[in-house]
């Protein structure tokens, strides 16, 4: 069965066989197109593969087509068909020629059309590497149309650097080997996105044994693949991250047991003793210590010191100030945030307790969390479990608690601000820390410890107590414990001209004597005052500076700033000895 086409895409003439086949007269057919006598997908086929195919190679091989015969009949055909040209290139006719399939041609025309719609990214390719067929989840993919991929090359789709690798002969001699597996290409689309494959293929060999045709399976690993990569990066990133952190642990842990004479807490007094005690035999468990006492005692220092002497001494001990963080960062500070939890959250955070894992975590002021959020703390001591803001991922953590508190937190229980669950959590093991008062035979020792280390610090040549200066420390009550010590010594230090030390220059209020000192220098034997006298010179000190400031009690130059003390204080003090501003003459 033949017929020719023309120009225009009309048939020119049709065979008697054709006619007879399909049961139309010659008049019927001739003048009108192929399509109008086809079924609906092979008209498709027709405009959408066929005629691209004929216009690009001149002709078209083994291509299936289904003819309508005038009783309905469906007539399923193979068509071979050839464009004529004239020596100078103008077009003459087509002619096609057309061979009626049987069953197995059929189910083979059948399986070409499950082929393309299969849910998988396959092409089939010639033994030179041009594009026999793909499904439409591959043309999909890539972005193109049937029609412009039917003819061409393989690597025409490949990126220029896979191009590169399959240039002379390369990609024949690939094919010619037969099957492969799991080979990694990158093809680029139509819009110019780069895709990641992995490509497997399966060959079919003539009867020489020579590869004609070869089925490629793909998928898709774009995604997977940046994926990995971004992974790469992340963990990249957390390395040297982890590593810097590390090494900033290891300084701040040195810097540490510097600042705080590594760790040992001076003091030979029997109150001292008697904590020390109750430290050495909490150190080495895993209870929770509630350290209780006055701001100021070095409730910090002893909490550095349980954690020296437990087994998690080369763990990380993670302070938090609760006093210090806003309400309602409270939540994020404790357990962490993940991106976009809140307004602000512009990345990942891990919490103190997370930074804590396998070491000891310091509430300090644990007295001033708030009561909505004392349950959530309660949570991660009882099941060591805790999920940060914004994530549903529930984290487990090994941390000790050390807690610290100034104030009254069975007396908070009472008053409705703190949970009695929680307290009892916490002070699996209290320890009270004594106040400087009542360490008196240590307040010494500390005061010198302190010279010699600001000293050192500030780059002063060594300075020393006198005995009239230490009757005067010991005989102040030092509200403000070791921390007030610790900061009159050092406004001495920096305030003292030469190398004798000024006590009454940062305290006045203790160091009465000092006056006298300058002068004379002390002698052996020298008659202890009594409290009557001490009162009597502090009276004269503050008269002396409020007289050497014209009476001008606070602001620049006033008295308070020269004694080194609050101006409230100073008014208290001159309304307690009674010190009236003399009339004006």
């Amino acid at each position: 069965m033949v017929t020719s086409i023309g120009e225009d895409g009309t048939y020119l003439d049709v065979s008697d066989a054709f006619l007879e086949r399909l049961g139309y007269a010659r008049d019927a057919m001739v003048g009108r197109r192929p399509g109008e006598f086809v079924t609906p997908e092979s008209a498709r086929r027709i405009e959408k593969e066929f005629l691209p195919a004929l216009r690009r190679t001149g002709k078209l091989e083994n291509k299936p087509i289904g003819f309508v015969a005038r009783s309905g009949e469906l007539v399923d055909c193979m068509t071979n068909s050839l464009v004529e040209y004239e020596p100078d290139g103008a077009f003459v006719r087509t002619v096609a020629m057309y061979t009626e399939i049987g069953d197995a041609a059929r189910a083979n025309f059948k399986y070409r059309e499950v082929y393309r719609s299969t849910p998988a990214m396959l092409h089939t390719v010639d033994g030179d590497g041009n594009i026999v067929t793909v499904t439409d989840h591959w043309l999909q993919k890539l972005g193109y149309r049937r029609e412009e991929v039917i003819g061409c090359q393989t690597t025409d789709f490949f990126t220029e650097s896979d191009r590169k690798r399959y240039v002379d002969g390369r990609l024949q001699e690939l094919i010619s080997q037969g099957d492969f597996n799991n080979e990694e290409r990158q093809v680029i689309t139509k819009d110019g996105r780069v895709l990641d494959l992995i490509v497997s293929a399966i060959s079919h060999r003539d009867a020489a044994g020579k590869v004609d045709r070869m089925l490629i399976a793909s998928k898709d690993v774009t995604q997977r693949n940046r994926a990995e990569r971004d992974l790469r990066v992340t963990l990249a990133e957390n390395a040297r991250l982890r590593e810097e952190l590390e090494l900033e642990r290891d300084y701040l842990r040195e810097e540490v047991n510097v600042a705080m004479n590594f760790g040992r807490i001076v003091g030979t007094s029997q109150a001292l003793k008697q904590m020390l005690k109750r430290v050495e035999a909490v150190a080495e468990t895993p209870a929770s210590v509630l350290l209780q006492g006055e701001s100021g005692v070095g409730k910090e220092l002893v909490a550095h010191a349980i954690h020296a002497q437990s087994s998690r001494a080369n763990g990380p001990l993670v302070k938090v100030n609760c006093a210090s963080i806003p309400k309602e960062l409270f939540e994020s500070e404790f357990f962490g945030h993940v991106k976009g939890a809140f307004t602000g959250a512009h990345r990942d955070r891990v919490g103190r307790f997370q930074l804590a894992d396998g070491g000891t975590i310091f509430l300090d002021e644990v007295g001033e969390i708030p009561l909505e959020l004392q349950g959530k703390l309660l949570r991660v001591l009882q099941e060591s479990e805790f999920e940060r803001v914004g994530d549903d991922v529930t984290r487990s953590v090994d941390a000790r608690v050390i807690a610290a508190t100034n104030r009254n937190l069975e007396k908070l229980i009472v008053d409705g601000e703190f949970r009695e669950d929680l307290f009892y959590r916490l002070s699996v093991f209290p320890v009270d820390v004594p106040p400087l008062r009542e360490r008196g035979e240590d307040i010494i020792q500390l005061a010198q410890h302190f010279l010699e280390s600001v000293c050192n610090d500030f780059g002063r040549s060594a300075m020393t107590l006198t005995r009239a200066q230490a009757n005067n420390l010991r005989e102040y009550k030092w509200p403000g414990n070791i921390r007030e010590l610790k900061n009159v010594i050092e406004r001495a230090v920096i305030l003292s001209p030469g190398n004798v030390l000024r006590l009454d220059l940062s305290m006045p209020n203790i160091a009465t004597v000092q006056n006298v000192e300058v002068a004379r220098g002390p002698e052996p034997g020298e008659r202890i005052l009594t409290e009557k006298e001490m009162r009597e010179y502090q009276k004269k000190n503050l008269v002396a500076a409020l007289e050497q400031t014209n009476w001008r009690v606070s602001g620049p130059n006033g008295a308070a700033e020269l004694l080194g003390i609050k101006p409230t204080t100073l008014a208290d003090r001159v309304r307690s000895f009674g010190i009236e501003k003399p009339a004006a003459r």
